[in-house]
């Protein structure tokens, strides 16, 4: 296999734009080549194989899709809450990589057919779900485990919506929909009542 990490990494950034644009079904070396601009046969010489591709491609989008250094010491606004904060920065993250994104979707829904690749993304989105719970914890957050799993269930399905079929929610998007949620999962302190 060839070793040029820079060449790899913009393999790996088409190869996500694919699966945004054509779904796991249209990954392919050629799609990868197109896309990427190369000579037709590059991606062959970096990916032993389409699974490999695959898993490859699936490490890659986590680290597309990661917070910058420091994203979990958010300054807050008086009128806001570190909970709403630290999901809204999710969903801003969402929408600048929205191919990054549809590619974690595609991937999850292969994974669901493929058992090897499923051992490897479930591997990758639990360590992700641990990470979310002891971030969330060291925000300063209710202390408990259930509360940042209802955060992450509660996220994942706006950002479906929100990123496939935006016009499901578009009634509701003149609200702060994400403060909304945060509210009813983890309600102020200082309020008997969901924002």
């Amino acid at each position: 296999m060839v070793k040029n990490p820079e060449r790899r990494t913009h393999l790996l950034d088409a190869a996500v734009e694919v699966l945004a644009a054509l779904g796991a079904r249209g990954l392919t070396f050629r799609a990868v080549d197109t896309r990427a601009e190369v000579p037709t046969g590059t991606a062959s010489n970096y990916f032993t194989s389409r699974a490999d591709l695959l898993r490859q491609v699936g490490d890659h989008v986590f680290v597309r899709l990661a917070p910058p250094p420091g994203a979990n010491e958010p300054e807050v606004p008086e009128d806001d809450t570190v909970g709403s904060v630290l999901m809204r920065a999710i969903v801003e993250r969402a929408e600048a990589d929205r191919a990054g994104y549809l590619a974690l979707v595609e991937l999850r829904l292969e994974a669901a057919r493929d058992p090897r690749l499923n051992e490897a993304f479930t591997q990758r989105i639990r360590h992700n779900l641990d990470a979310i719970i002891g971030e969330y914890a060291g925000a300063g957050l209710p202390d408990d485990r259930f509360t940042p799993i209802m955060l992450y269930l509660a996220m994942n399905g706006l950002l479906l919506d929100h990123l496939t079929l935006p016009k499901v929610l578009a009634e509701e998007g003149d609200g702060d929909l994400v403060g909304k949620l945060v509210s009813v999962i983890v309600p102020r302190e200082d309020s008997d009542e969901p924002d």
